[in-house]
């Protein structure tokens, strides 16, 4: 699976009827959302302050992620669900590079003409 892409298109397509700039602002969204649960999932880690927080954001990302084809972050994300804030460095460290692939994955595709 080393030769897979962050973000599976086909997998997106299934849902968009491969409509391309459905997908783009599909993706945008996604990328977005990404982010913002990333940081705020950082923020939890190395605390067991909100724990129903971090599963929440847990699962939410996992959902978004698995959605629009971003399966490696998808994996990621149902990974954080079953640890605490506390015992989640690794994890979130895990979740940063699948992220980081995806939002390259998704910029590079947004820069190509519609």
């Amino acid at each position: 699976m080393a030769d897979a892409k962050p973000v599976d298109l086909d997998h997106l397509a299934r849902y968009t009827g491969g409509d391309s700039s459905l997908n783009a602002e599909i993706l945008a969204l996604f990328d977005q959302q990404c982010r913002t649960i990333l940081a705020e999932l950082e923020e939890l880690t190395g605390s067991d302050a909100n724990i129903r927080a971090w599963q929440e954001l847990s699962h939410k990302l996992k959902g978004a992620a698995r959605g629009v084809g971003a399966f490696a972050v998808g994996e990621a994300a149902a990974d954080a669900e079953k640890v605490t804030p506390t015992k989640a460095r690794a994890i979130v460290e895990r979740l940063k590079r699948d992220a980081a692939a995806a939002h390259a994955f998704i910029e590079e595709l947004l820069k190509s003409p519609v």
